[in-house]
């Protein structure tokens, strides 16, 4: 049964979703559906403290379980993302290489785009091999506004 919660956060409001104890989505609220019917759980609970503490600078990795659904590349592109460190960018290319394919550096750009839990998977961590910003589902100003975040 899935369940959902709606959180403040510094770049509008966010929408949790959890299944059986692991959360398996995560909308920003240009994406976030109206009639939403919310739930409070122990692990929406925890996923909301968890980004409260990064939107404050306090936090650098995260402990709450997360099942994203996707095939098994996107899955082994999603794994990779979660090994940036907190404050460093990769390339497409270079998650490529990482995850032993260094020719499908366009495929781990349609996986990161498909990533069901942004944030929490740091898609936002990746750039393009010239060091831009390039694509991000949520919008461009709030891979910058993340990125920024996690210089101070």
């Amino acid at each position: 049964m899935k369940h959902c919660m709606m959180i403040p956060s510094v770049l509008g409001k966010l929408l949790l979703e959890e299944e059986d104890g692991k959360i398996v989505r995560l909308l920003f609220e240009r994406d976030t559906p109206a009639n939403v019917e919310q739930s409070d759980t122990p692990t929406l609970r925890k996923a909301a403290q968890e980004l409260s503490e990064y939107f404050a600078g306090n936090r650098k990795e995260f402990d709450i379980p997360l099942n994203p659904k996707g095939t098994d590349f996107q899955k082994s592109v999603w794994n990779a993302l979660c090994t940036i460190p907190y404050g460093k960018t990769m390339s497409y290319g270079q998650v490529a290489a990482q995850i032993g394919n260094p020719k499908a550096s366009r495929a781990v750009g349609m996986a990161n785009n498909k990533n069901p839990i942004p944030i929490l998977i740091p898609c936002h961590r990746v750039i393009g091999a010239n060091g831009k910003l390039v694509g991000y589902g949520g919008g461009i100003w709030i891979k910058q506004k993340l990125l920024e975040l996690e210089q101070k």
